[in-house]
């Protein structure tokens, strides 16, 4: 019996990313922020190594994180090790001790994340963020919580929670509160990061932004993490200036090429319910994590799916999701978050991003492996 995919589209959970125009006068935001904080001597250096006297860290690693402070106009930025992770692992170790609670949404949680949660023995009390009157009477009520954590991107498919009424939300009855925002998949693709909206911290993936493997940046109010550049004063611990100088370098040229793609992704979920590929049930787009589009398939086949799309040329599975290394389109398994909330989506489901191919690539990879394997 062929599958019937839910009624339900989704559609209100797409986070509004860039156009190109607009991503283009985000380029030059950035570029003018490097002009304040380097000369042109300072900029054509590939960067020192080390913990330099007068920061306590590379001199070129100080002026990056002055720059991407300067850019999200905050306080504080700070580079760190183990990308996104790193970054929400080392800002919620400062902000929580162990056996301390905090807010978290009533969602599966990111993989990583939830490592995190107990590797520092964060105690959660979950709310349903896409309703406000919840977390109204929740703040209201429980002064246990030290930190209400929210992740920008949508952690199941009906999630439809705007970021800046939340934050906003929360700021208004307990604007005490430390908020921190997981900004993975959104930093520079969505219209502001949650440090602009009115949280404390925002975290992200440099690696997430083209630049290289490992670095996380989290940027905001400067006591907590003043406090976490002084803990962690060796120097294998830092993030070595050539590091920061190729994540600016390479977050000037993040802007343009992420619009570009999510157009993409746009035209493909068109195309794809114009109904140009044969055992299609259903196609929308999502942001699970990064902007994609969903295929629900008619045949419980996606895995064989995946396996042709190999063979014919489309990576299945993300090196860091949007990373420098990700050029040809991706065909690979729905998020594990989402199919904790919808298990249908393991046997029929498709997560695919052109990255930076056409959507017509993307179109003649899929219908040929559809076609193959429905023939065998």
């Amino acid at each position: 019996m062929a599958y019937k995919p839910a009624a339900l589209k989704y559609a209100s959970s797409v986070l509004p990313t860039l156009t190109v125009p607009e991503a283009q006068q985000l380029q030059f935001k950035f570029v003018h922020c490097m002009s304040k904080h380097f000369t042109g001597h300072q900029f054509l250096s590939m960067g020192d190594l080390g913990v330099a006297p007068r920061y306590k860290k590379p001199e070129q690693t100080e002026r990056a994180e002055r720059v991407i402070a300067d850019f999200f106009d905050t306080e504080k930025a700070a580079l760190v090790r183990g990308a996104g992770t790193g970054a929400i692992r080392n800002i919620l170790s400062m902000l929580l001790q162990a056996g301390d609670s905090m807010f978290i949404h009533t969602a599966p949680v990111y993989t990583t994340t939830k490592e995190t949660i107990r590797l520092l023995g964060i105690q959660t009390v979950p709310i349903n963020y896409n309703d406000l009157s919840a977390i109204e009477d929740a703040l209201s009520t429980d002064h246990t919580c030290k930190v209400f954590y929210i992740q920008h991107a949508r952690q199941q498919p009906t999630d439809t929670y705007q970021l800046k009424k939340v934050i906003q939300t929360v700021k208004h009855i307990r604007p005490e509160l430390p908020i921190v925002v997981d900004d993975n998949y959104c930093a520079l693709k969505t219209y502001g990061i949650g440090i602009e909206y009115g949280a404390d911290y925002s975290t992200f993936s440099g690696f997430k932004l083209l630049g290289p493997e490992g670095i996380g940046v989290i940027v905001g109010k400067q006591g907590a993490i003043n406090m976490l550049q002084e803990k962690n004063y060796s120097g294998g611990g830092k993030v070595q200036g050539y590091e920061a100088m190729e994540l600016i370098r390479m977050m000037t040229f993040a802007p343009v090429s992420l619009a570009t793609q999510n157009e993409q992704v746009e035209e493909l979920c068109k195309q794809l319910n114009e109904g140009l590929i044969k055992g299609i049930a259903a196609a929308y787009m999502s942001n699970a994590q990064s902007k994609n589009v969903i295929v629900e398939l008619e045949q419980p086949i996606a895995e064989e799916v995946i396996q042709q799309s190999n063979l014919l040329g489309a990576a299945t599975h993300p090196v860091g999701a949007e990373s420098k290394y990700e050029i040809i389109p991706m065909i690979y398994r729905v998020s594990s978050s989402f199919i904790e909330a919808q298990p249908r989506l393991k046997e029929f489901g498709l997560r695919i991003n052109p990255m930076k191919s056409g959507a017509y690539t993307v179109i003649h990879i899929l219908d040929k492996a559809i076609k193959t394997v429905n023939k065998q």
